[in-house]
């Protein structure tokens, strides 16, 4: 029986550590018992290559679909995709133009890591992004995550909505959307190169004893947002209330 650890594989049967190159890959036909072992059938490195797809040396188109058909929880990673040869660029750059002017997406499927995946095919500037997408099994399914039942009221919804204005964006563009993990690693490299002393990070703000109540959050965002004189002829509204 092999135990994991952080850096290594360990036979109990033998009482010693296993190389890397003892190692294979096997998929658990039958699972273990307490009356029978697992029987597993090895899978080598060259029966991945030789796999009895059509897709496993080449990407194979199998739809053309709107790309608001699909659900944006089955897209994953995307990868740009180039010719391998001079004498693929035109169907290349043939199917480049065809999508952009149909305004839709190619769905494909190839192969990855040793077995068959779904991808979409879309036109960023003048490359084919090739997205890996998830089969259907691979979702879960979002019932079970629902939270308790709860009300919640027009203003509040307004409230929200009011929030999401002050906040909307019409791009990705700006400072909201830099990498600081990047910089901040940046900055650790620079001054250990240098040895220098390393770059303390900036405290957030603490209010200890304080309960976040997020409708009380998202009203102050928004009264923020408000120009002086809106925020001035509320108040005063407020005090003649009261």
């Amino acid at each position: 029986m092999l135990r994991s650890g952080n850096r290594y594989q360990y036979c109990e049967a033998e009482d010693r550590e296993v190389r890397s190159d003892e190692i294979g890959k096997g998929y658990e036909w039958v699972k273990a018992s307490k009356d029978t072992e697992a029987q597993v059938i090895p899978i080598s490195d060259a029966d991945l290559r030789e796999l009895p797809l059509p897709t496993a040396k080449a990407i194979e188109i199998e739809a053309f679909v709107p790309l608001e058909s699909v659900d944006p929880i089955r897209i994953a990673e995307g990868y740009y995709l180039a010719p391998a040869q001079p004498v693929a660029a035109k169907p290349y750059k043939l199917l480049v133009q065809a999508l952009r002017r149909s305004s839709r997406v190619a769905v494909a499927k190839y192969a990855w890591s040793g077995r068959e995946r779904l991808g979409l095919l879309r036109v960023m500037d003048d490359v084919i992004v090739l997205h890996a997408m998830r089969w259907p099994d691979e979702i879960r399914d979002p019932a079970e995550l629902l939270p308790p039942a709860v009300e919640v009221s027009e203003d509040e919804i307004d409230s929200a909505l009011a929030l999401m204005d002050t906040m909307a964006h019409e791009d990705l563009e700006g400072d909201e959307f830099r990498d600081a993990y990047t910089d901040a690693l940046s900055q650790i490299i620079e001054a250990k190169r240098e040895n220098r002393e390393l770059p303390e990070a900036e405290e957030p703000e603490a209010k200890p004893g304080t309960v976040l109540d997020l409708m009380a959050a998202l009203q102050e965002s928004v009264a923020k947002a408000k120009p002086p004189a809106a925020r001035a002829a509320e108040a005063t509204r407020t005090r003649s209330v009261s």
